[in-house]
């Protein structure tokens, strides 16, 4: 099967930010599922690209992907776009895509432009992340959420909309550590664009301070948890041992297990310790 599904990412808003590669295979392919048509017009007339579109969204995804794969088995090269930014990332696609593999089709990604990864890279965040997305939108599944993922020891990264920046970032505020930090990106590459970093208990207030901090679409990066004190010298023996014999996840799980020590704070010692381990066999 020779015809190809290809991911393409499109501007996050300025139109400029599309690559070569990304134009050409937009007017090389035989169709373009879009999220919506309308907005995909506007792209697409500003370079003159008159390819057929197909509807691809979270209502119609499974109906769409059979349409796609249809086009494929008849040798037609497909391209996937959303609305903004690289497709199957917080929007729409992953299952289409999940479908085409699943036929057999090859499935080849156009990169480019990405929220979190833009937004990211003007933070001066340093060390791991870890993407969210979307947070739930009712209060008492967002906090959960929240709960569930404050000890990762990782930068954390967030989308959110207009309507819900407010109650999302006092949830962050109220359940995450005070001494993290929160770097609040909005409307990026657009006219308006603001990126701003501040301690995250300060966040709120910045909100409140100008109707404009509430508008457009906004990342949030918040800063990794703060170190915790170090293991007593039990746990540390006992993750030690573990670890000489299992996979750091397992090793982590089974001395939290039998230490009460948190997961997390164990997880992040035996990935030192691994890593220190390996490096001391180099």
């Amino acid at each position: 099967m020779t015809a190809t599904l290809f991911i393409v990412a499109t501007p996050i808003g300025n139109l400029s930010d599309i690559t070569l590669r990304a134009l050409e295979t937009l007017k090389s392919v035989a169709v373009i599922a879009c999220e919506d048509k309308r907005h995909a017009r506007r792209l697409l007339a500003h370079y003159d690209i008159r390819t057929p579109l197909l509807a691809l969204h979270e209502h119609n995804e499974r109906q769409a992907a059979e349409r796609l794969i249809e086009r494929l088995a008849a040798g037609h090269d497909v391209a996937l776009i959303s609305d903004a930014g690289t497709p199957a990332v917080s929007d729409p696609g992953a299952r289409a895509v999940a479908a085409v593999r699943a036929a057999g089709f090859r499935v080849v990604p156009i990169p480019g432009p990405n929220a979190a990864i833009a937004a990211l890279s003007a933070a001066g965040f340093e060390g791991p992340f870890c993407f969210v997305g979307f947070l739930p939108p009712k209060v008492g599944a967002r906090r959960t959420a929240l709960e569930g993922i404050k000890s990762l020891p990782a930068t954390l990264v967030f989308y959110e909309a207009p309507h819900r920046i407010v109650e999302t970032v006092a949830d962050l505020a109220a359940i995450l550590e005070p001494e993290r930090e929160i770097v609040i990106a909005r409307e990026l590459t657009k006219l308006f664009e603001q990126i701003e970093r501040m301690p995250l208990l300060a966040a709120p207030a910045w909100l409140a301070s100008d109707e404009n901090h509430r508008r457009g679409e906004f990342v949030l990066i918040v800063s990794a948890p703060p170190p915790h004190e170090g293991l007593d010298a039990e746990s540390e023996r006992i993750l030690k041992l573990l670890l000489a014999e299992l996979p750091v996840k397992q090793a982590a799980r089974l001395a939290a297990a039998i230490t009460g020590q948190p997961k997390n704070d164990l997880y992040a010692r035996a990935l030192a310790l691994r890593r220190n381990s390996s490096e001391g066999s180099l």
